[in-house]
């Protein structure tokens, strides 16, 4: 059997701008990375602004387990679906991080065959996007303390910086370390730490704004650190805004690629969804509604993490309202929420897929309270059986919902007709998008939008505040910040702040420890449970499988 890797290789790929005709650019439109990558001019969504918009259909899943579910290989083969059914489709992905794919996940292009390519270059350094954003970061980490080291006329307490370096790789060595160590002329010595790219403000703004204006004056409300006196210290105050987003101004256009079967993408953005917002960006979905008549898209890990901020975070901001929600399931995902171990998720087991079944059904009602219309797509094992299978679809069934067996990554588009018709019968009947609901209203105090999401969305009984976290919460209120939308920390894998509790746990307490003002990005963080924004490399990280030969061919990238 082929890996991914693979069959992306052995997949002949048409030259990118015959993908750029097919969606009405010209040459003028775009600006090719060689054949098979270019970047699109962004400018083109407010020349478009008059055409009508494309509808988006939200691909999410049931909460994860390390085995992984699928959702990006099935939002590529649905998209690949629509292809087929002679639909003018778009498909509209997050970038991936290096740390993941040196880490624990791998690639994460999709899978089988049902992938975006080329893979090597989409999981790797692809456009230098994610360089861009950290390179704008850590030139706002050097001027603050520049800033300090040449006088400091705007009086920022060293101990009260808050901006941290960043880097896009997986290391846990860099998460706490003191620099400006070795006398005077090396700096003012202070603590200090990294955090993945991924997680960086910069990645919520770059993914958030409308346009290069927009980007800079995002950027400038950065706020990185404390004067002596208490007050806010922006990235406008010491004149980092212009800089920064020059060194963005390239990375803003979004990225076109394609598919297997010759499906347009756009890939653009990727900041996580346990520690960030979890979706694409705002550019990339607009000018794929312009350029496309169904734009798929996908919010990272399960429906309670980016599915709702993509819903209370994107679509708030950004006014785009998605058609559908897909709810990807697996049935060794069920089985292992209804507690079957790791080393048995391959033993046929219906009980304990019907076990598991409540998480599946708290994602289906989240989504649907958001006013969303479902359809669950069983991602497809070989090891699944009928019997599991009809468990899913039973309470489906019960549930009055949709339910498709997708079998994109054995088959690709025709794998996936059967979840495309579904969907198309549930958004074709609808005479405008759903109007949604979100979890809170813009003017909730900020612990009672936290604790809307976690109980509201998570179920949780309570949330506990540490004494840090109530007076950050407090201080960003008395600044004027108190309007934001919250993007919530914490695991991927559980409802709770706690990963071991699967299935969908109830009575539990989530505990916020920390609060981060995202002031440029226009949301509040609350970092829950023991969540990190630099992830570590696991005991056997996948770089140790990854290779290049003489050649130049990659192998090991799943």
């Amino acid at each position: 059997m082929k890996t991914d890797i693979e069959i992306a290789q052995s997949t002949p790929l048409v030259p990118i701008s015959e993908i750029a005709r097919e969606i009405g650019l010209s040459e003028e439109e775009i600006s090719p990375y060689g054949r098979y990558k270019a970047k699109i001019d962004h400018r083109l969504i407010a020349k478009k602004a008059a055409d009508p918009d494309g509808k988006v259909i939200l691909v999410t899943a049931i909460s994860p387990t390390p085995a992984g579910e699928g959702k990006t290989t099935t939002s590529v083969g649905l998209a690949d679906a629509l292809h087929l059914l002679g639909k003018r489709v778009m498909l509209c992905l997050r970038e991936p991080s290096l740390g993941p794919v040196f880490g624990v996940k791998g690639g994460a292009a999709g899978g089988g065959y049902a992938q975006v390519v080329p893979m090597e270059d989409i999981n790797l350094h692809f456009t230098g996007d994610l360089h861009a954003i950290g390179a704008a970061n850590n030139l706002l980490a050097a001027m603050i303390d520049n800033h300090i080291y040449q006088g400091n006329a705007l009086g920022i307490d060293p101990r009260r910086v808050t901006w941290r370096r960043c880097v896009d790789m997986n290391d846990r060595q860099l998460r706490f370390l003191v620099d400006g160590l070795g006398g005077k002329a090396n700096g003012t010595p202070r603590e200090d730490g990294f955090d993945i790219t991924v997680a960086s403000e910069v990645m919520a703004i770059f993914c958030l704004a409308s346009d290069l204006a927009d980007l800079k004056e995002r950027l400038s409300r950065i706020v990185v650190a404390t004067t002596y006196a208490g007050e806010p210290v922006t990235a406008g105050q010491l004149g980092a805004a212009g800089a920064m987003a020059a060194l963005l101004k390239d990375a803003f256009d979004p990225n076109l690629v394609q598919t297997l079967e010759h499906t347009p993408a756009i890939i653009h953005g990727g900041p996580f969804a346990n520690i960030a917002h979890g979706c694409n960006s705002v550019a990339a979905t607009r000018l794929s509604c312009k350029l496309a008549d169904y734009v798929v898209t996908e919010a990272g890990f399960g429906a309670d993490l980016g599915a709702e901020k993509f819903l209370d975070i994107k679509c708030r901001t950004s006014g785009i309202r998605p058609s559908a929600a897909v709810v990807v399931a697996t049935i060794r995902a069920l089985k292992h929420h209804g507690g079957c171990a790791k080393d048995a998720l391959n033993q046929p087991n219906p009980a304990l897929v019907r076990a598991g079944l409540p998480n599946l059904e708290r994602h289906i009602e989240n989504m649907r309270n958001f006013g969303l219309p479902v359809v669950v797509a069983i991602n497809a094992f070989p090891t699944d059986t009928a019997e599991e299978r009809a468990e899913v679809e039973a309470l489906c069934a019960r549930m009055g919902v949709p339910c498709a067996l997708s079998e994109v990554f054995a088959k690709g588009g025709e794998g996936g007709k059967a979840l495309a018709e579904q969907l198309l019968q549930l958004i074709d009947a609808q005479q405008q998008p759903p109007e949604l609901q979100f979890t809170y209203p813009d003017d909730a105090p900020l612990k009672e939008k936290i604790e809307a999401v976690c109980k509201k969305i998570y179920r949780a009984q309570g949330v506990q505040f540490s004494a840090a976290a109530s007076r950050s919460l407090a201080e960003f209120e008395r600044l004027g910040y108190g309007d934001r939308p919250v993007c919530i920390a914490k695991t991927q894998y559980s409802f709770s702040d706690n990963a071991k509790l699967l299935a969908a746990p109830e009575g539990f307490t989530v505990n916020v420890r920390e609060a981060r003002l995202s002031a440029g990005a226009g949301f509040i963080v609350a970092i829950c449970g023991n969540i990190m924004t630099m992830p570590g490399l696991p005991k056997r990280p996948a770089a140790e499988n990854i290779d290049i030969d003489a050649d130049g061919t990659i192998r090991g990238l799943f």
